[in-house]
């Protein structure tokens, strides 16, 4: 059995989004599913216990305190729709409404786009 566990690799699991996206369930289903021998009783664990248990396995090394460099882009732009969100409730013109509902909607998309641009 110990043979089995040094052959798989992390990259033989064939995940498609990584062990912290992933759900409780998938996670479960993980280990059952590719019989990671070395994870016992995983069907009684939580997600973080299970994420830590596979990177344990694997012997991946969790980084700690890794801080988004756009952090504070993001807080400003959130900072701006806050803003343009009070404007556009006492703006009374039809058009200048649309036009700061799509500066928001277009604000809101590129905080995503950095938050995930890591």
């Amino acid at each position: 059995m110990s043979q089995e566990t040094l052959e798989m690799s992390f990259e033989s699991l064939g995940l498609t989004k990584p062990l912290d996206k992933m759900t409780a369930k998938e996670l479960r289903a993980l280990v059952v599913a590719k019989k990671i021998p070395s994870i016992v009783g995983a069907s009684g664990m939580q997600k973080d216990e299970l994420v830590t248990a596979i990177k344990g396995v694997f012997g991946i090394v969790e980084e700690e305190g890794a801080i988004s460099p756009y952090k504070d882009q993001i807080f400003s732009m959130k900072r701006m729709i806050r803003e343009m969100r009070v404007q556009k409730g006492t703006v009374e013109a039809r058009q200048e409404r649309t036009q700061l509902r799509r500066k928001i909607n277009k604000l809101k998309k590129r905080t995503r786009r950095l938050s995930r641009a890591l």
